[in-house]
């Protein structure tokens, strides 16, 4: 009679996202294999789409790691990337529901006005506060995947406008991770690239083609043995805050010190945290920004404010017309004089307002 074969031992490390097997008797201890940069997260904002289609149709059929990707998109209109990225490469892509499985060989995109986040062998998409005023943004899915999976982590700013996910690859930094730079000269929009440059040194700067290279190399080399870097407090903190977990909400111990500056969205306090070369705010219910990007929203508050008061300008200068014609009807000259040098003068305020937006109160 054949002798029955024992069954196989597997480790935590194996394979990403395995499903749980029921636990069965070992006949001997297996070494868990050494462990691999088999998480590659990535995002893009302008100029995104043919980035990642060029990333992915540069990597291998058998790649043993999973590709995250969040791209900026308006949360108005759905998106077909993981059709364009399917097309290009040989890696099916998909719009990750809450909670499915992390596996080898998929690209994960994160859905339009959703934050893409990575937890131990699972994906999680939830509808968080808005980083960089963005959502999905870059931040909170690097962050995330730093504080899961440490120094597997490889993570990668590609173009774009702004500086959204220079600090989500500080923390993969922070937590032994391999940091990666679009070269800024082959970028279609080069600030995303350079604005990382300026906050922190990456390990690596280079053309798309050269980075799909590198995937294919990291995730099939051993990672050497060494002691695993801690979480910090504030990365694990700020990564539960786009769960909008009440513990983290709740408290009253932010990161960094409150700011004289209020969040646009929903005008709380910000808290200013300073790392480094980079100072970002964030306010108690989980709205962060970069400097820049913090100048942006503000601009954008400040214009939508002339625009309300140009239209109340406007409607005062109707309705103080109008009182003036029923004064003069009724003989009431005094009167009448009083309403149109108020008119005037709402005439003269209004003219100041046109004037601003004309010149883009934004810049």
């Amino acid at each position: 009679m054949p002798r029955k074969r024992a069954p196989e031992a597997i480790s935590e490390d194996e394979a990403v996202g395995r499903p749980e097997l029921d636990e069965a008797p070992r006949i001997q201890p297996v070494p868990e294999p050494e462990p691999r940069r088999d998480i590659v997260v990535a995002g893009a904002s302008a100029g995104g789409v043919r980035a990642f289609r060029d990333l992915v149709a540069n990597l291998p059929r058998d790649l043993p790691a999973s590709i995250f990707f969040v791209l900026h998109v308006s949360p108005e209109f759905p998106s077909f990337l993981p059709d364009v990225l399917s097309m290009a490469g040989p890696l099916p892509a998909v719009h990750p529901s809450d909670g499915d499985p992390i596996r080898h060989g998929r690209i994960y995109v994160a859905p339009p006005d959703m934050h893409l986040l990575v937890e131990r062998a699972r994906v999680r998409v939830v509808h968080g506060p808005r980083e960089n005023r963005h959502r999905p943004a870059l931040d909170p899915l690097f962050r995330s995947a730093a504080m899961a999976y440490g120094e597997r982590v490889v993570g990668i700013v590609l173009t774009g406008v702004l500086n959204d996910g220079s600090a989500g690859l500080a923390a993969i930094k922070s937590r032994g991770g391999i940091t990666v730079v679009q070269d800024p000269e082959e970028a279609a929009f080069s600030a995303m690239p350079r604005n990382a440059l300026k906050r922190l040194p990456v390990d690596h700067v280079l053309k798309v083609r050269a980075i799909a290279t590198l995937i294919n190399r990291l995730s099939r080399e051993p990672i050497p043995r060494k002691e695993e870097r801690p979480v910090s407090e504030n990365m694990e903190k700020e990564t539960r805050v786009a769960y909008l977990d009440p513990a983290v909400l709740d408290t009253e111990k932010k990161p960094g010190r409150p700011s004289a500056f209020s969040c646009p969205e929903c005008h709380g306090v910000l808290w200013e945290i300073n790392e480094g070369e980079m100072v970002r705010y964030r306010c108690r219910v989980g709205h962060a920004y970069s400097a820049e990007s913090l100048a942006e929203a503000q601009g954008e508050s400040v214009e939508r404010a002339l625009w309300s008061a140009l239209r109340v300008l406007e409607e005062r200068i109707s309705f103080l017309k109008r009182l003036k014609e029923d004064a003069s009807h009724r003989g009431v000259s005094t009167l009448a004089d009083h309403f149109e040098e108020k008119r005037a003068e709402a005439e003269r305020n209004a003219g100041f307002v046109r004037d601003a937006l004309l010149r883009n109160p934004k810049e």
